[in-house]
């Protein structure tokens, strides 16, 4: 278990059947509730029943000596001592870490339990980042497959490939980033000179792959699929990223 500092913020509720303490995470806002003390509450409330009734021959002092006896009634109370704090805390903090460089206490989605940071300082950040979008990807997919639309999102990214290939291989402003066709020296837009595009050619033949696999004129396998580090979609040198830095296209 961990050890934390402090408690994170809290509220106190009641719905009917004694005060209970909701302690939130400090990064998301997630609640996570106590338990109230319901068998506590039951039995006051017998003993307030109780004192009432042996009291009940003094006329209007009854229930008033019962809750000067017995105390403020539970059931309708926003107030906790600090040890039913304290007991509060313990039914909740194993839902909850502290993270060492920011303090924050935080719930244990915004943890990185293996580097013991929360998830914005630890040194995992972007391994985490990209195992959430891969979640996001695989949620989208089983969602469009359960609407009979998984095909439709296939034609999406098929559309999207065969646009970012096509992007590659035209001719860019380095100014307002406007594309024309390869070979086009000077922006249509503005007047800049334009970028050229660098041409995978096949390390066989020497003709351009056009960013396919192999080439298109010979079937050798491409030099850009072969090379560790290189896209395999648009032929950008990657380096040690697992995304490539100019199409978004998987790398290994």
């Amino acid at each position: 278990m961990s050890n934390f500092s402090r408690m994170p913020r809290y509220d106190i509720r009641n719905d009917g059947i004694g005060p209970y303490a909701v302690f939130y995470c400090e990064a998301c806002q997630r609640e996570f509730r106590s338990q109230p003390d319901v068998v506590g509450t039951v039995a006051q409330d017998l003993g307030k029943e109780m004192a009432s009734g042996l009291l009940k021959k003094v006329p209007l002092f009854g229930n008033a000596v019962a809750n000067s006896v017995l105390g403020e009634d539970p059931r309708y109370s926003y107030k906790m001592t600090p040890q039913q704090l304290e007991k509060a805390w313990g039914q909740v903090q194993v839902q909850f870490r502290e993270c060492p460089t920011c303090l924050r206490i935080v719930c244990l989605s915004d943890f990185d339990t293996r580097s013991g940071f929360c998830n914005e300082d630890s040194p995992r950040t972007n391994e985490i980042s990209e195992a959430r979008a891969e979640q996001a990807g695989a949620a989208i997919k089983g969602f469009a497959s359960a609407f009979g639309l998984d095909e439709v999102m296939k034609n999406v990214q098929s559309a999207a490939r065969t646009a970012q290939s096509a992007a590659s291989q035209a001719a860019r402003c380095p100014k307002d980033g406007v594309l024309a066709a390869p070979g086009t020296k000077f922006c249509p837009e503005c007047g800049t000179p334009m970028v050229q595009p660098e041409i995978a050619k096949c390390s066989k033949c020497g003709q351009p792959t056009m960013g396919a696999k192999f080439c298109p004129n010979c079937g050798a396998p491409a030099a850009a699929a072969s090379q560790p580090g290189i896209c395999p979609n648009c032929g950008k040198d990657a380096g040690a990223a697992k995304f490539c830095p100019d199409c978004g296209t998987k790398i290994g």
